[in-house]
């Protein structure tokens, strides 16, 4: 099944993946994964138990095979409290009903690659998670090394928001992972652009309050240029010191 040509212009479909695609979703999993995975997770996928997942075919395929799965993607939904990444979310803790969608496995033959299936694949988790209302978030583990996996989740607009140490243990090694977040209804991370502005105008705010304060009062008057320097420097060292900083993450 792998050895075959594209001599044409196909004809891509998306479908959920169904007891029928078995052989194949384990072919493709061996070729292209340094995991290996065990029968049960393939006949959880392919009945649809816990997991979730969706089916690419080539319907103009000559050979005939064209309803044989050509890529894949398999999910799962977990609850935000049960999660590795709660931390990373801004969400409502009184609600236990907050859920976010993993993708386990996400693949394209070799053969089908750089037409956009993968891409296709990704959008419908996205639109998935985006329908189901206590959603908040997709999320991923790519291993470290995997250059061509981190620019795509980059270039879908996932965020990489940490750097996991040792995650993966393949054949007696073990693999740093990253992992990215895309966030869905209404979804954010602690650190989202708009706190951070808001963080420094509230700053910009009490900082101008001081300084006119002081005018008001004549201090700066009295002190020298020397002075007002110094103490203006050390108040912003103090405030710096506040910020909470994780070499770990990134928002």
């Amino acid at each position: 099944m792998f050895e075959l040509e594209i001599k044409h212009c196909p004809t891509i479909i998306y479908r959920p993946i169904r007891p029928s695609d078995l052989q194949v979703l384990e072919l493709i999993h061996a070729s292209l994964f340094p995991v290996r995975y065990d029968i049960d997770f393939f006949l959880n996928v392919v009945n649809g138990l816990g997991i979730v997942s969706w089916g690419a075919v080539d319907v103009s395929r000559s050979d005939g095979h064209i309803d044989e799965l050509i890529g894949f993607v398999t999910t799962r939904i977990n609850a935000v409290k049960e999660s590795e990444i709660q931390n990373l979310l801004r969400y409502d803790t009184t609600r236990n009903d907050q859920t976010l969608v993993y993708i386990l496995t996400l693949g394209v033959v070799e053969q089908y690659r750089n037409l956009g299936i993968a891409s296709s694949l990704v959008r419908e988790v996205i639109k998935y998670a985006s329908s189901i209302s206590s959603c908040r978030a997709v999320y991923l583990h790519v291993i470290a090394y995997n250059l061509p996996a981190i620019h795509f989740y980059q270039k879908m607009l996932f965020k990489l928001v940490r750097r996991l140490s040792k995650f993966y243990y393949i054949n007696g090694y073990h693999y740093d992972a990253f992992l990215f977040v895309y966030y869905v209804n209404g979804g954010q991370s602690p650190c989202s652009m708009r706190e951070v502005l808001a963080a420094v105008a509230a700053y910009l705010r009490g900082l101008l309050s001081i300084l006119a304060g002081k005018i008001w009062n004549g201090d700066c008057k009295k002190r020298s240029r020397w002075s007002r320097c110094k103490e203006t420097n050390s108040h912003l060292v103090a405030q710096n010191k506040r910020i909470p900083y994780s070499d770990t993450a990134i928002c």
